[in-house]
Order: C-alpha cells, then sequence, then structure tokens
C-alpha cells in the first residue's frame, strides 16, 4: 500500500496582482483549484485585522477551515508580520521556523510543518523563501542542508522541501538540494524550465525537492486564467507517492 500527495508552491506576492490589485479573493480560488493536500505560501501577509487585504493569512485559513495551517514571521511589514504559511489537509502536530537571514540582507525563513499521515508516519514539509543576493543565497543554502535545518538528527521521517528559491541560474543551492534530495526535470514534464513570471516565464525560481522514498507522478505549472493575474508567480504542482515500506 503506497500513500499519493499532492504538493504545491506558491509565491502570493502579497496577493498583488500583475493588475497590481490586492484580491486575497483570487488567490484563495487559485489555492482551490490546485486541490493540494499540502500548500507551501510565500510572501504572505497577516496583520492582525479583519481586512483581509492585509489580514491575508487569517483570511484564508477561515475560508480553508478544512485545512490545518501554520505561519512564520521572517519580518514586519506594515504594521503586521510577513512571512510564510503553510497550508494542509492532514495535522500538523508541530511546526517551527527557522531564520535564514544572511548579515544585514532582508530577513529570510524556513518554515518547518510536521504532518501526521497516520499514527506511525510523519513527513517534514520545509516552506522556504530564499534570498535574491547570489552570495546571500549560497551562504543560505549551506545552512539548508546543514545538520541546523534539514539534516538536523532529531527530525526523522521523509522531508519535502517547496519554495521561492530565488535562484535562475544553476548556483549552490540547486546543487546542494540536488545532492541530498530528489529535484523535478522540468523538461520532462514542461515544455520550458521557465516558470517566472507566469505570463511570459523567464526564469525558473521555484522548486519542490523531497526525500528518496517519494517517487515523482506527475507535476505541472499552474496556469488558470486567475493564476495568470494573481499574483507575479505561478503555483508548481508535484504528485508523489510515498513508498509503502515507509508507511
Amino acid at each position: 500500500m503506497s500513500l499519493s500527495l499532492r504538493i504545491a508552491s506558491y509565491n502570493i506576492h502579497k496577493c498583488r496582482g500583475l493588475d497590481r490589485r490586492v484580491k486575497p479573493e483570487r488567490v484563495l480560488k487559485v489555492i482551490r483549484e490546485l486541490e493540494a493536500d499540502v500548500v507551501g505560501l510565500q510572501e504572505i501577509m497577516n496583520v492582525n485585522s479583519d481586512d483581509p487585504q492585509v489580514g491575508q493569512a487569517r483570511y484564508l485559513a477561515e475560508e480553508l477551515s478544512e485545512h490545518a495551517w501554520c505561519f512564520a514571521e521572517n519580518r514586519i511589514l506594515r504594521g503586521g508580520p510577513y512571512g510564510n504559511m503553510t497550508l494542509s489537509r492532514f495535522p500538523i502536530t508541530c511546526f517551527r521556523n527557522y531564520d535564514v537571514t544572511w548579515k544585514k540582507c532582508e530577513r529570510r525563513g524556513c518554515l518547518r510543518a510536521d504532518l501526521s499521515l497516520g499514527e506511525k508516519t510523519t513527513v517534514h514539509f520545509f516552506n522556504v523563501h530564499l534570498g535574491t543576493g547570489f552570495i546571500e543565497r549560497r551562504h543560505q543554502a549551506r545552512k539548508l542542508v546543514s545538520t541546523d535545518i534539514l539534516q538536523h538528527a532529531k527530525i526523522r521521517g521523509p522531508k519535502i522541501v517547496a519554495g521561492d528559491f530565488n535562484e535562475w541560474t544553476r548556483g549552490l543551492a540547486t546543487r546542494l538540494m540536488g545532492e541530498n534530495f530528489k529535484s523535478i526535470d522540468l523538461k520532462r514534464f514542461l515544455k520550458s524550465r521557465r516558470t517566472y513570471p507566469g505570463i511570459l516565464p523567464f526564469l525558473h525560481l521555484d522548486d519542490i525537492y523531497f526525500d528518496h522514498c517519494f517517487e515523482l507522478r506527475h507535476f505541472h505549472l499552474h496556469r488558470s486564467r486567475t493564476a495568470l493575474v494573481a499574483s507575479d508567480h505561478l503555483p508548481i504542482v508535484a504528485d508523489l507517492e510515498l513508498n509503502s515500506q515507509v508507511l
């Protein structure tokens, strides 16, 4: 017996679309279109407000009440927390945010959510947003794959790492992640490896990596009409199958 998981990663760009309008309801529609078991969101605001335009995390959590969720602040924006959010159809038993900020660059984080897939199976989902600087990302990549985070002795069980790595060339982050996890050959599923920006892509920034106990069954770039305008990024979606020996 094996278990299928649909994983998605989506940088929602503060819910600001290509038309420069902030519309969380469009992001909500896109998330529902994905039909994913786990969704890692980057660049989301969590201001303590009933206004969905700034209280984005609360709004999505309330509208997607069938999902468990966790949020991690990376910095303050417009008077409230701003960072990463993970939504899951599986219970989240524990979560932790790791600071991967380098020197005086913008604060960046990696949000770990421990997902309970049954009595004996926990999958560790890491939601990542790395920096835009070349040197910055090299330091962040080393920390990410170190014993401080992904190789920590107490983090046992299958791991999935998804997010916006901000690496448009094959740099150190790509190499280190590829050495430690399975990666997705986009050419196998897409006409081009370029996925950003959504309407006319010329870069590849978003990725999903996973342990060797997973098999990749399908991958796609979600290009619905709403997704094309809701954010400057498009969601990436991977269908994984967890080996029965792990369950």
